[in-house]
């Protein structure tokens, strides 16, 4: 896998999604950032700003995505154009990397549960390292199974929690290491 070939979707947030951008620049892989008007990002390179009409693609019901995710959303434009944003990211990228914590009914804490979602409904790749238990985990045949999973993708989606530990940047880091054999760019 070349990086130079690979292209990171993330979504510019503090924490994890900082660090999966912070990783893509540092090997070479090309990084785009999804956001919508007036959303303060904390990484912003490459940001492609989502048209309405580009946001409207990827509505949802704020009643489903409740549902699918076993909590309550409520009607608030900044949620909505959250989730929109977050099926752009898993729409584009075909690899689904989260950090965050896997919930006893099989879901992800907050926000970042919606890409978790979005790509087992996708039939996506999909990882998620666990924070709680220090483990890195693959969805596969309805269940989480332990894994040490790697880029094998063009396209991936780097996601997760504003409240990047220190273990889980350390997974992040590992991950590009592990899956980019060449020394990262300086």
């Amino acid at each position: 896998m070349n990086a130079q070939d690979c292209t990171l979707y993330h979504g510019g947030l503090k924490g994890a999604e900082s660090a999966f951008g912070e990783n893509a620049e540092k090997y070479a892989v090309q990084e785009v950032v999804f956001t919508f008007d007036n959303h303060r990002l904390n990484r912003d390179r490459n940001s492609v700003t989502l048209s309405e009409d580009d946001l409207q693609r990827g509505d949802i019901s704020m009643e489903l995505a409740s549902r699918m995710m076993n909590r309550t959303y409520y009607e608030t434009e900044k949620i909505r154009r959250v989730l929109q944003t977050i099926f752009h990211m898993v729409n584009k990228g075909h690899q689904v990397f989260v950090i965050g914590t896997i919930l006893e009914d099989n879901s992800v804490k907050g926000g970042t549960g919606w890409a978790v979602e979005l790509a087992k409904l996708f039939n996506r790749p999909l990882h998620v390292y666990d924070q709680t238990c220090s483990q890195w985990f693959t969805w596969k045949e309805g269940a989480w199974k332990e894994d040490s999973p790697r880029i094998c993708y063009n396209t991936f989606v780097g996601s997760g929690t504003r409240y990047l530990s220190d273990d889980g940047l350390a997974a992040i880091n590992q991950l590009f290491a592990d899956s980019f054999s060449k020394q990262p760019s300086l």
